[in-house]
């Protein structure tokens, strides 16, 4: 997602440097690997910042690869930059993997019988995806779907599953 992040105001020094000016929402943590979005003639040209440096809250300056000079640094006064700001991971992303290990409690549903083993192994394939469950010593293979799976708690690192009647074979 791009935002505007801020104007490039006027020269600073003697070397293409700028003075910017930073909106709230530039990020805090700004990284130079980052470029700045600008418009030069109905074309976005990314800047890339050789140096960046805060002035207080809202001020910074900066000087980019490809304007050393003085001459070509005015041609950025008074643009507007945006910013393109990745989304955060998602802290609740993970692997089905990942739940190897985990505590298992099931019932079947229509059925009042629970078990409770442990999920041991998962088995990778994009047509059927299987999780590896051991239950009163017995390994039962169930597709890892998300129909299945009524609860993670990983704190806890135990796992609730709702299966279809018949899918443990528990007679």
């Amino acid at each position: 997602m791009t935002i505007p992040a801020g104007r490039i105001n006027k020269l600073f020094g003697t070397d293409g440097g700028v003075m910017l000016s930073l909106y709230a929402a530039f990020p805090d943590t700004f990284d130079t690997d980052t470029p700045l979005l600008v418009t030069i003639d109905g074309l976005e040209v990314p800047l890339y910042c050789e140096r960046f440096e805060r002035r207080g809250a809202t001020g910074a300056t900066a000087t980019f690869a490809d304007f050393d000079t003085d001459r070509r640094a005015q041609e950025l006064i008074g643009l507007e930059f945006r910013i393109e700001l990745h989304e955060e991971e998602d802290d609740d992303e993970f692997y089905l993997e990942d739940l190897i290990g985990f505590a298992v409690e099931a019932d079947e549903a229509g059925s009042e019988t629970k078990v409770s083993g442990t999920l041991t192994d998962y088995y990778d394939s994009d047509t059927n995806p299987l999780f590896e469950l051991e239950i009163d010593g017995r390994q039962i293979l169930i597709p890892a779907v998300e129909e299945f799976i009524a609860h993670i708690d990983f704190e806890g690192r135990r796992i609730h599953f709702v299966l279809p009647e018949g899918l443990l074979n528990l007679e």
